[in-house]
């Protein structure tokens, strides 16, 4: 686990900062999914955070409207604020977000067969990214592609250049990936899920070339995950999210030791332990309450073992509890899950 970082980032400069960002979805006349509601974070340079909670919590909607790229309809920005180095990203310009894509914000998708073009090169889909955001010629983008595939570990890169997504292993091609992400010195990295369909040793490989090429290119980080087991070895500071919402923040370490939040001790819970022997592992009862069903209260109450009526009934603000740790939570909790004031 990574060392604490609370002190240093006080003395970082803010690179991305988001305040009250709300992304709505019309499902129909009447009903409107909440998918995002009300999200303020920010990350400083060099800094590495995790966006954690399970399918349906908001994460990937988070992640593409820092990018803009929520579709609109049916989705559509309703209020909030997205600065990158104090640029407001919502008021600006399709044409000058289309500058920032992949030149000052890489990202890195889930599944890279998809988001690889089938019929065109892997050299075609990196050139074309360094010829419209560097300037350069086609013979010099080669060049620098081949370079790139050098730095992300892919061998006989003059080769694969020629070569297309198919025929490519899962690693390789999210290897391509990072590569494309990278190709233009990005500010931030987004990796959404980036190792959920590699098998164990892979995943390792890329989240190790992910934090190698972090350092190597200077950039922030904002990477989404489920699995607080990458959380652990990657992450500076993490935001764990539900409902649309973040439930609670906190440096990497702090969160570990010290969880305050019931559905963080509950993921927590969730993670295999190699000094115990358990039959089956632990889950969270119940789901993700749809977006356009959320609760008056809490939105975790009905799946959480400590609610109260006040839970149900009003909401909870994310508060301070600590330097640098915010919980959104109606009852303090201490170390090990012990509630206090029931």
């Amino acid at each position: 686990m990574k060392s604490s970082t609370v002190e240093t980032n006080k003395h970082k400069e803010v690179l991305l900062e988001v305040n009250d960002l709300k992304v709505y979805f019309d499902i129909n006349r009447k009903k409107v999914a909440k998918a995002v509601d009300g999200v303020d974070f920010s990350i400083h340079k060099g800094e590495t955070v995790a966006l954690v909670g399970e399918s349906g919590s908001g994460k990937s909607v988070t992640s593409l409207s820092v990018m803009r790229l929520i579709q609109m309809p049916p989705g559509k920005i309703v209020s909030g604020s997205i600065k990158l180095d104090d640029k407001e990203l919502l008021s600006l310009p399709e044409k000058s977000m289309r500058r920032v894509r992949g030149n000052e914000i890489g990202m890195i998708f889930q599944e890279p067969m998809t988001s690889l073009d089938p019929v065109f090169t892997i050299g075609n889909q990196i050139i074309e990214s360094l010829v419209y955001h560097q300037g350069l010629s086609k013979k010099s983008a080669r060049k620098q592609a081949i370079e790139l595939l050098n730095i992300v570990g892919i061998a006989n890169s003059e080769k694969v250049i020629d070569g297309y997504p198919h025929q490519l292993s899962g690693g390789m091609r999210q290897r391509v990936m990072i590569a494309i992400a990278l190709s233009n010195n990005p500010k931030l990295l987004i990796a959404d899920e980036p190792t959920t369909a590699l098998d164990v040793t892979v995943q390792s490989q890329i989240l190790k070339l992910m934090l190698k090429m972090k350092d190597t290119f200077n950039s922030s980080i904002l990477l989404i995950t489920h699995d607080m087991g990458v959380v652990a070895e990657t992450a500076d500071r993490v935001l764990v999210m539900y409902g649309g919402q973040i439930v609670e923040e906190a440096e990497v370490k702090e969160l570990f030791l010290n969880p305050n939040h019931p559905y963080t001790m509950a993921l927590l819970k969730t993670m295999p332990n190699l000094d115990q022997h358990v039959r089956r592992l632990p889950s969270i009862k119940g789901n993700v309450p749809p977006a356009h069903m959320f609760p008056e209260g809490c939105r975790f109450a009905d799946r959480c073992e400590f609610a109260m009526e006040r839970c149900r009934l009003v909401a909870p603000e994310l508060e301070n509890i600590s330097d640098g740790h915010k919980v959104r939570c109606h009852l303090p909790f201490m170390k090990g899950g012990e509630a206090l004031g029931q």
